[in-house]
């Protein structure tokens, strides 16, 4: 039932090429919630026991002389990831509902993401799954450079020759396996056993692959352009789900194919990452564009997941795919507040220029949902991301001690670029600056502000729906830790 979400979307891309304005939307929005609740049918329905295994869903011949197969699979950690690309997937066409320029490219592209990212999840051919994670980039670029705004054309540009060098590493990685191992069924693969001369050099060469669309440091810089230069959607797709795809691939594909490999090289994971959580951190602190600080707090974010990828426990692993969830919900809410309840109505990003905006008077839904979302990408309890993060740091403490320590300085650095972040945007000194003025019953902008005040009714529901998600995985880890655990438990990797 999963392999829909595929179809449908995909589907719904072509579909809109050819339907009228007025009703793209629409359908976008039709598609996008028909993958997520196929879902959520899944999550609710489909045993516990069967997501303990990467268990096959679709397998027809594809490229037999080649052993290529259109082969799909679920197990717990699949599962999540789908669930949460179908969740970011529809906040994020409610929050593109007012796009003018260009609508039905804008949803097609945006599609083809969405359905690219469900491919990738549910892969296991290894030569399929590098089709659908290849996919991704070229609507990536399109959706940038055409839909952007700061410097649109240089991050599109940047982004998308990071996502094909990450893709060339990649790449010979995936023949290297193929040759050595006669297929490219990754549930074969799992079972053979590859020399450690080839897994010495194989794993580092596949994971760093993956690991570039990660965010991993130093090669990270990507992300933060990228970010600030996309349209809403767009940011909300590259954190919510694009990210994760390297994430994902890195464990997967190099640390479940080469887990020799991985055991050579896992303190070097562990250390970039440590060094990501810090430095992006420090980084956030310093940014004057919110966006900017949005897009550093992703790198931060997702190095806390690599960090767990390096444990090689189940704890730490488990937690890493929690962060992944948490991290996509987290992310797309902040992107959207940032980029579109804000930026849309005060055409600034400037943190000293809105400080002097009273925004939270003037946009107290938008200021609502910011509060909730800072309070959750701190690690607040009772939100997701703190389930995830004390996962890791559990996980952590057993394989790295050392660096839960030098950990705990980044999580003081990510409260106070929050912290930060949260009071210049919405809780500044509410002084209208000499460059802005007033209208009656509007926000303080420039003399071509036209825009309405009111946070809309698509708005609200996009931004209800994601602090709903992380509120409730907050509360309840276990409804997610319970398929993702056993999942973790049936992979090579693990340290005895």
């Amino acid at each position: 039932m999963l392999a829909w979400t595929i179809y449908i979307t995909l589907a719904g891309a072509v579909l809109l090429l050819f339907m009228p304005r007025i009703s793209v939307r629409w359908i976008a929005l039709a598609t996008t919630i028909a993958g997520f609740a196929i879902c959520l049918i899944a999550l609710s329905q489909m045993p516990i026991v069967d997501l303990a295994r990467f268990t096959t869903i679709v397998r027809v011949p594809w490229v037999p002389m080649l052993g290529m197969e259109y082969h799909l699979a679920v197990d717990g950690i699949s599962l999540t990831l789908a669930l949460v690309t179908g969740l970011t997937a529809v906040s994020s066409v409610l929050f593109s509902w007012d796009v003018e320029h260009r609508p039905n490219e804008f949803f097609f592209w945006l599609l083809l993401v969405v359905g690219g990212s469900y491919g990738v999840f549910l892969s296991a051919d290894l030569f399929l799954l590098f089709v659908f994670y290849e996919l991704v980039i070229v609507p990536k670029y399109f959706l940038i450079a055409i839909w952007g705004s700061t410097s649109k054309e240089y991050g599109a540009m940047k982004l998308t020759l990071y996502s094909f060098f990450g893709g060339a590493l990649v790449f010979i990685g995936i023949i290297a396996a193929y040759v050595t191992g006669g297929s490219l069924n990754l549930q074969q693969l799992a079972q053979f056993q590859f020399a450690l001369q080839l897994q010495s050099w194989a794993f580092p060469v596949l994971f760093l692959g993956f690991a570039v669309l990660a965010g991993i440091w130093p090669l990270h810089t990507w992300a933060p352009t990228g970010h600030v230069a996309a349209p809403t959607a767009g940011s909300m797709l590259l954190a919510g789900i694009v990210m994760k795809l390297g994430a994902y691939g890195g464990l997967r594909v190099a640390m479940n194919l080469f887990p020799q490999g991985f055991q050579m090289w896992s303190k070097w994971i562990a250390v970039f990452a440590v060094i990501g959580i810090v430095y992006a951190a420090a980084v956030a602190l310093r940014q004057r564009d919110l966006k900017f600080v949005i897009g550093y707090s992703s790198v931060s974010h997702m190095s806390f997941v690599l960090l767990g990828l390096a444990t090689a426990n189940v704890l730490g692993v488990s937690g890493a795919v929690l962060q992944m969830f948490s991290h996509g919900v987290i992310a797309a809410l902040l992107f959207a507040v940032a980029g579109r309840m804000v930026y849309r109505r005060t055409h600034t990003r400037d943190l000293d220029t809105l400080s002097t905006m009273g925004l939270s008077r003037a946009l107290p839904f938008a200021a609502f949902a910011f509060v909730i979302a800072s309070a959750a990408s701190m690690g607040i309890p009772g939100f997701s991301g703190f389930a995830a993060e004390i996962t890791i740091l559990i996980g952590t403490w057993k394989s790295f001690p050392w660096a839960v320590w030098i950990t705990g300085a980044g999580m003081v650095l990510v409260a106070a670029f929050t912290l930060r972040a949260l009071r210049k945007s919405f809780f500044g000194d509410s002084r209208p600056a000499s460059n802005l003025h007033m209208q009656q019953g509007r926000l303080p902008t420039d003399e071509d502000w036209n825009e309405q005040a009111d946070i809309t009714l698509a708005e609200k529901l996009g931004a209800g729906i994601l602090m709903f998600a992380t509120l409730a995985i907050g509360l309840y880890p276990k409804l997610l830790l319970d398929r993702i655990m056993p999942a973790v438990e049936a992979m090579r990797f693990l340290k005895p």
